[in-house]
């Protein structure tokens, strides 16, 4: 019978039939696979009559995967300090490496080299034009031409520290966790172990594109080891199961996994649109993938502020029927 169905880089496929289906878990051994009769979707490797029979009917017992070589990041050690305005400590072994965006750094001890490299410092690209096509990404995820990367070239143990720009919290992802890909905000990178490729994620729908926030462009994150986000306010995480959906404010989006599919709806009624206070579109995330929101966008700390200052300019305060209509059409958006 064809009752299997897979998720394989973001995409559903099936139904397949059993057959088929042992094929696809041989392949693809870390997807999740589903079938009628079961609860939630499961990890492959974890069905067990996924795994090929012998001529006994047993399963067939087959050696673990060969170990890379090596990872792409260095193993670095860490620890968040602070409440309201984080920093992040980052402990370096000799010859192990950091990089940050520029003017991230808050200290550093004096062992630790300081090297400002084209491109987003991860040692990938091969020649002169993959640098230039990296340095383009980065621009257009919203990062800067050049980023900074800080090598331990001392004895024993070193440690710097990089500060988040303004009120949030910073959050600590290991890629290798997530499928060795996220997808975030832009703007949002600020610090990671030496390897993590940043590059652009673009959206495919074009009303996600338009009404999402700041367009199609998004940051992507890809590697094996730590890397570190600023999101504005408090950060929740949330682990939506296959087919489960949540509604969220496009700014309060602050990180996905890209198992989950992002899409933009209508903020309720044309009522609600034009005076709920909301803007007009939500986003609409669909499992399954884990999902991380911020509780204050940077966009709507500035429209605070902003607010604030025509207040004292006597043109605009916060009980001024003309501030709610001036955020229809924006909301608090920030992608």
């Amino acid at each position: 019978m064809n009752d299997w169905f897979f998720h394989v880089d973001g995409k559903e496929i099936g139904p397949l039939d059993y057959q088929t289906a042992v094929q696809c878990a041989q392949r693809h051994p870390d997807v999740f696979c589903w079938r009628r009769g079961f609860p939630e979707w499961l990890p492959a490797s974890r069905v067990g009559e996924l795994k090929p029979k012998n001529a006994t009917g047993e399963a067939r017992q087959t050696p673990p995967p060969v170990p890379p070589a090596r990872q792409r990041n260095d193993a670095i050690d860490f620890t968040i300090c602070g409440h309201e305005m984080q920093f992040v400590e980052v402990e370096l072994d000799p010859g192990e490496s950091a990089v940050a965006e520029a003017g991230a750094m808050m200290y550093k001890d004096s062992s630790i080299n300081m090297t400002t490299v084209f491109g987003d410092g991860s040692g990938q690209e091969t020649g002169l034009l993959d640098k230039l096509v990296g340095a383009g990404q980065r621009v257009i995820s919203g990062e800067g031409l050049f980023a900074t990367v800080f090598t331990h070239v001392g004895e024993d143990k070193a440690r710097i520290a990089f500060a988040a720009p303004y009120p949030g919290t910073i959050l600590p992802v290991k890629l290798s966790k997530v499928g060795g890909r996220l997808i975030c905000q832009k703007d949002a990178f600020l610090a990671a172990a030496k390897g993590v490729s940043i590059g652009i994620h673009f959206q495919k729908r074009i009303l996600t594109g338009l009404f999402g926030g700041e367009g199609f462009v998004m940051q992507k994150l890809e590697g094996d080891g730590w890397v570190f986000l600023h999101c504005g306010g408090t950060v929740v995480e949330r682990d939506l199961a296959a087919g489960e959906t949540l509604h969220v404010d496009t700014g309060c989006l602050a990180a996905l996994t890209d198992t989950v599919r992002y899409n933009v709806g209508r903020a309720g009624s044309v009522k609600s649109m034009l005076f709920g206070g909301e803007g007009l579109f939500l986003a609409t995330l669909t499992g399954p993938g884990r999902v991380w929101l911020q509780s204050l966008p940077f966009s709507r700390l500035a429209g605070r502020m902003l607010a604030g200052l025509s207040q004292q300019g006597g043109a605009r305060g916060e009980g001024s029927i003309f501030r709610g209509m001036g955020d229809v059409v924006g909301g608090d958006g920030n992608w």
